[in-house]
């Protein structure tokens, strides 16, 4: 089987793994090639340096090969040439076979701004999902991959962010509960007990 590149991108730390990790996973334990960029920091959130520490915990669990980091402060990120050409600059190092990115309509400002200069970014790239958050709205998914052999550890990559676990601004819920519900929901609409669900941008089927 020939390996794939897939590159996934993020505004902050964590991001990632919620939206995608269970995918990502799946994917290297199946020998493919598993790149991030994540974009900023997460310093609003808490220590940069800490969160930065917690990225690599996790990209380790998840199999990752290469962090890339865009140096930007936490929610300064603005759709210009600059943002844009960041991540044309690792789509050419990764040569990614599909992106998996945030979905554009979302309250965080950061996650949106990003989607925007991502699909300018991605304009010649044939597979790209948008991948759901805590702050996503009227997300309407057509993708579905099922997530029940991964779950696991898809939560104990959540679980290696521990600054943010339980900062979901929901009284007395983790991340990691959040992420369940929503593989549990996503599941029952793809009729799998979990799964993560995308929004396609353009998605090739090969024949």
């Amino acid at each position: 089987m020939e390996k794939v590149n897939i590159l996934a991108i993020g505004a902050h730390p964590d991001d990632i793994e919620f939206g995608c990790g269970g995918a990502l996973i799946k994917y290297a334990e199946k020998g493919h090639h598993i790149f991030l960029l994540i974009m900023t920091g997460g310093g609003l959130g808490g220590s940069a340096s800490v969160r930065t520490r917690e990225q690599k915990d996790s990209g380790k669990i998840m199999g990752v090969q290469k962090i890339f980091w865009g140096g930007y402060e936490d929610t300064h990120l603005i759709v210009d040439v600059d943002l844009i050409g960041e991540i044309e600059s690792v789509i050419a190092k990764v040569q990614p076979d599909f992106i998996f990115c945030h979905f554009p309509d979302d309250t965080h400002q950061d996650h949106r701004h990003l989607a925007q200069a991502i699909m300018s970014a991605t304009r010649y790239i044939r597979n790209v999902l948008f991948y759901e958050g805590p702050t996503t709205q009227n997300f309407n998914p057509q993708v579905f991959v099922d997530i029940a052999d991964t779950l696991d550890k898809k939560e104990k990559a959540l679980q290696a962010h521990r600054s943010q676990v339980m900062k979901t601004n929901i009284e007395d819920l983790s991340i990691v509960e959040v992420a369940r519900s929503s593989a549990n929901f996503r599941g029952i609409q793809g009729r799998v007990k979990y799964a993560e669900a995308f929004h396609s941008l353009r998605l090739f089927i090969n024949i």
